[in-house]
């Protein structure tokens, strides 16, 4: 019989588990809920799972009753179950734990087109995030066209003149649409996405311990993100734990990939081993 609960290491596995996938192979969703329960690991997971399935399930009921994707996600995500933004609390670090999200029908972006990417995947239809800055998307694809939807702001479809205002409002006026901002972004990538929320509200509050578990719940499922390791091991030393930045720096001159980063971090383990002296 298995346990209510999702113990930290269960969730611990399901992410290393997840990072020796192929990028096309992850479950966005099982991730997601994994890294809530890191912060939440005496919570029932697999209610939490349930309820993903049953939002794929009610999509694939409303599809059946014609009217397209959008549409049927909108009904289900939006009317059938109340989910929305979080314009109010939006910096509340709830918005960005898919178990919390769940439970409040609100959150972020990146948090609720998680959501839509993943009832959308379950019929089969092609979805992806999208690189644009500041502000979460998803591209859909149905009967040949291909749309960009705001999870956050009522599943409405974006046009380019609504991304733009957009860019402009969180980059600044001089800021243009560029093809990159129209790029898919991995599954790994939108859970690095996800988590950054996170870590970026503990770091302004001051809280060093908080950011720093963030990003080692981040390279469980990322170990070969080199900007992981140093960002652990910049936290390790300003923490005092040299051991551990030490160690973090010394995993990007193993592992880097160019010269120039493997002689950086070369330099820095140097510098922080002349201060255990």
């Amino acid at each position: 019989m298995t346990s209510p609960v999702t113990p930290r290491t269960e969730a611990e596995d399901i992410l290393r588990e997840i990072g020796s996938r192929d990028d096309a192979d992850i479950d966005l969703a099982a991730g997601a809920l994994a890294l809530a329960a890191l912060d939440r690991p005496g919570v029932a997971f697999a209610r939490y799972r349930d309820h993903i399935d049953r939002l794929a399930d009610d999509v694939g009921e409303a599809l059946s009753d014609g009217g397209g994707l959008v549409a049927a996600l909108n009904r289900v995500l939006l009317g059938e179950h109340g989910y929305h933004g979080d314009m109010l609390t939006y910096d509340d670090i709830q918005n960005a734990n898919l178990m919390r999200v769940i439970d409040r029908k609100k959150g972020l972006p990146v948090a609720l087109g998680i959501l839509y990417l993943h009832a959308a995947r379950a019929h089969g239809f092609a979805a992806d995030g999208l690189n644009f800055p500041g502000h979460f998307m998803i591209r859909t694809g149905e009967d040949g066209a291909r749309l960009i939807i705001d999870p956050f702001n009522e599943g409405i479809e974006r046009t380019a003149a609504d991304l733009r205002e957009l860019l402009k409002a969180t980059a600044g006026l001089d800021a243009e649409l560029a093809p990159a901002h129209y790029e898919a972004v991995g599954n790994r990538d939108i859970l690095i996405r996800l988590q950054n929320n996170i870590k970026a509200r503990h770091e302004r509050a001051g809280r060093a311990k908080d950011a720093l578990r963030v990003v080692d719940g981040m390279l469980l499922f990322a170990p070969d993100m080199m900007a992981l390791w140093r960002e652990a091991g910049v936290i390790h030393a300003r923490l005092g734990n040299l051991g551990a930045a030490i160690a973090a720096f010394e995993t990007i001159v193993e592992r880097a990939d160019s010269d120039a980063a493997r002689h950086d971090a070369a330099s820095i383990v140097q510098k922080l081993k002349s201060r255990l002296n």
